[in-house]
């Protein structure tokens, strides 16, 4: 099972050990430099440890923050997908993961940002000891430089008649300092799925603060509160000898005061090039939101499903991707992703939407597809639509052999690469690299399976007409019935055509049992790379998952599955 699952996640595993080994190296190699550099020994007498805890956490802190931007950039991800070879079939699904890359990301900009903060506290409050009127030795002297002219001082805390509070908020790194803290907690408290269920505004509002947070951080080393002593200074100034005769600097040739700078400021050098790419990526979405959507078909379906068909100047598409959708007179700051159920050959590109919560719900009555009256187009709502982007789904058939399951609405993602596969098979065009998808649908309403059911029927027929009937292979699960459509069933269960879909295949009544399912697939395709397509409710992925990872072979040469889950 071990060995299943790193060939099944090894890019994945690769990337996560590879940005903790970065991590670890640039905290550890940090740390040794100023616990041991020579320029920052005098430092090290007033701060102790702490000096190195504070530095070390501040370049993984800005490490992190480099990278964090990147995972949703939404427009790069894509044209690294469609344009590296490298990122296609089992490789390209991993591109994908990059939500949760990003929420590790953010994590390790937390764990970074308390050991940052804890140690400048400890650091300040020992800047306020080194003033105190007890200090004495080495520290007191070190901590009075500064008073007399020509003298540059180590110690910020000019007096310790005030208080670290105080101190910290006359600094421009204090301040930043507070506004960064602040920016991450709101940031990191408006995330839970709780709260984006429930206020998605809210969650929106507080990610939007990572401007100020990027500011901040890129001003924040600007107050060069941690000084160390000059080059020059150490030229003239031998530590070893000359901290044995602090009370003689000023009088011993060989000791001349020891002068002290801060740090250039280094944070905005790390982040620069990803903000930028990411202020082109929101250039490119507030382009994109600006051009007008024709809405030109508008159907209701049953199980509360919305279908609308829209046109865009140069909206061009691949199958299995989604696109962003705002309704303004909904929510001027919502934004909800839907995968496209149109073809690329087609003149136009549609989602199909289902009410699952307060946005979808509203649409819907917007549109006139709650039992109210139906609409003139003219008198639609207006819509915004951002995209379109790669999701895991544009891989399908860059497999040998690919299985694609939904349960309810998840269904809309295989509309998509079912239709384009329908117009291939009418062009007689070949797909090079897929010779055989199994189809999946679980769903509990038989009135679900209505507008799905009449593109299987032309799909089956023309794939019959072209001699590739082997090419799909689809199973239909129906897991809710009430008693008449029960005795409906068993009344026409002998007909040629399912009762149900009006198909050759039978659909099948209750869920499936993977194991059978998955060991029959391995056993039809020994020795090869099987794509697993989802799109459903966690615990189904949960078991996907495993069954990928259960019947995947040890063996190199055998048969294995990648699991790919379409995440937004």
């Amino acid at each position: 099972m071990t060995v299943c699952w790193i060939l099944n996640e090894s890019m994945s595993t690769v990337v996560v050990l590879s940005w903790l080994a970065v991590n670890f190296y640039l905290f550890i190699d940090t740390f040794c430099w100023y616990a041991e550099e020579e320029a920052f020994f005098y430092t090290r007498v007033i701060l102790g440890s702490t000096l190195a805890w504070a530095r070390a956490s501040a370049v993984c802190l800005n490490f992190n923050c480099m990278l964090i931007l990147l995972p949703v950039s939404r427009n790069f991800i894509s044209l690294v997908r469609g344009t590296s070879m490298c990122c296609r079939g089992p490789w390209g699904r991993h591109l994908d993961k990059n939500l949760k890359f990003h929420k590790l990301v953010a994590y390790g900009i937390a764990v970074n940002a308390v050991i940052h903060i804890v140690a400048h506290l400890f650091n300040m409050e020992r800047y306020h000891l080194g003033q105190a009127k007890d200090a004495e030795g080495l520290l007191a002297a070190l901590s009075k430089l500064g008073n007399a002219p020509n003298e540059s001082y180590l110690n910020p805390v000019r007096t310790s008649s005030t208080s670290t509070t105080t101190e910290l908020l006359m600094t421009i790194s204090g301040i930043t300092g507070l506004v960064i803290s602040l920016a991450l907690i709101l940031i990191m408290t408006s995330s839970t799925e709780f709260i984006r269920r429930t206020s998605y505004e809210l969650f929106w509002y507080a990610h939007h603060i990572f401007i100020f947070f990027f500011i901040s951080l890129a001003i924040h080393g600007g107050g060069r509160i941690v000084r160390g002593q000059t080059p020059e200074s150490l030229r003239l100034h031998n530590v070893t000898f000359c901290r044995e005769h602090y009370a003689e600097w000023e009088a011993a040739a060989l000791c001349p005061v020891p002068q002290f700078s801060g740090k250039e400021p280094s944070a905005w050098k790390w982040v620069l090039g990803p903000v930028v790419l990411y202020a082109c990526e929101r250039i490119i979405r507030s382009w994109r939101f600006q051009q007008e959507v024709v809405i030109t078909k508008v159907v209701s379906h049953p199980s509360a499903v919305l279908e609308l068909h829209m046109k865009k100047r140069d909206f061009k598409m691949a199958p299995g991707q989604y696109i962003f959708i705002q309704c303004p007179s909904i929510s001027p700051l919502e934004w909800h992703p839907f995968t496209l159920t149109s073809a690329p050959q087609e003149d136009f590109f549609s989602v199909h939407i289902r009410a699952s919560g307060d946005w979808t719900e509203a649409l819907l009555k917007a549109f006139g597809a709650e039992g109210q009256a139906p609409r003139e187009l003219c008198n639609m709502p207006r819509l915004a639509v951002d995209g379109p982007f790669g999701g895991s789904l544009t891989d399908v058939f860059h497999y040998p052999v690919s299985v694609c399951i939904a349960t309810g609405i998840g269904v809309t993602p295989f509309a998509s690469l079912l239709k384009s596969m329908w117009y291939k098979c009418c062009e007689s065009q070949s797909l090079p690299e897929l010779s055989k998808m199994y189809f999946y649908w679980i769903c509990r309403d038989a009135g679900a399976f209505e507008w799905f059911a009449d593109l299987l029927l032309s799909l089956e027929t023309r794939m019959s007409e072209q001699g590739k009937a082997d090419l799909l292979s689809y199973h239909l699960f129906l897991t809710g019935w009430d008693e008449n459509q029960a005795i409906h069933i068993a009344l026409h269960w002998d007909e040629s055509l399912d009762v149900i879909t009006g198909l050759k295949q039978k659909t099948f009544y209750g869920r499936p049992n993977w194991n059978d399912e998955f060991k029959q697939i391995a056993y039809n395709h020994p020795s090869s790379s099987i794509g697993v397509f989802f799109c459903g409710p966690k615990a189904m992925s949960k078991t996907l998952q495993k069954m990928c990872r259960l019947y995947s072979s040890a063996d190199p040469r055998g048969v294995h599955f990648y699991y790919n889950k379409e995440n937004f």
